[in-house]
């Protein structure tokens, strides 16, 4: 799935670069927490157990793009039980929202994903975004951390 790479974070990158969980460095995985933290802890005021033991897991991947101060855009790819993927904690810094960083990220995991079941919880308000890239809703929305979620699948590649 995209590149695999051992770039500092620190070093700007305009392509995602990918890294398993367990080849992931300590420096690297540190920049990617403090970016998750910043956002959905600091940022939506969500007070949750952001480490959950799954970012360190031989199938994770971690999908990133770096900028001058750290990362700019996060998400990362789990295999949940039965092959199915799953995208989470999909994030952007404030500084780099609004030029197309999270759906470069998408298409790389996506593309690494291939034609197999995909899942994630999108914050309900990020609904169409993920219905860009094949996702569709299913089920009522539900509040997780105090913020209304909804899960969508991508269970069909979308053709073109």
């Amino acid at each position: 799935m995209g590149v695999s790479t051992d770039t500092p974070i620190t070093e700007t990158t305009s392509f995602p670069l990918s890294v398993a969980g367990d080849e992931i460095t300590a420096a690297q995985l540190h920049d990617i927490l403090r970016l998750r933290v910043d956002v959905f802890v600091v940022e939506q005021k969500a007070a949750y157990p952001e480490i959950d033991g799954r970012d360190l897991l031989p199938g994770t991947r971690h999908l990133w793009i770096g900028g001058s101060v750290g990362v700019d855009s996060y998400l990362r790819v789990l295999q949940d039980a039965g092959g199915t993927f799953r995208i989470g904690r999909v994030c952007t810094s404030a500084r780099s929202r609004g030029k197309g960083l999270a759906g470069r990220l998408m298409e790389t995991a996506l593309g690494g994903i291939g034609d197999a079941p995909c899942v994630l919880d999108a914050q309900a308000y990020a609904k169409n975004f993920y219905a860009k890239y094949g996702f569709a809703a299913e089920g009522e929305e539900f509040e997780e951390d105090g913020i209304p979620h909804i899960t969508m699948w991508r269970r069909e590649v979308p053709r073109p």
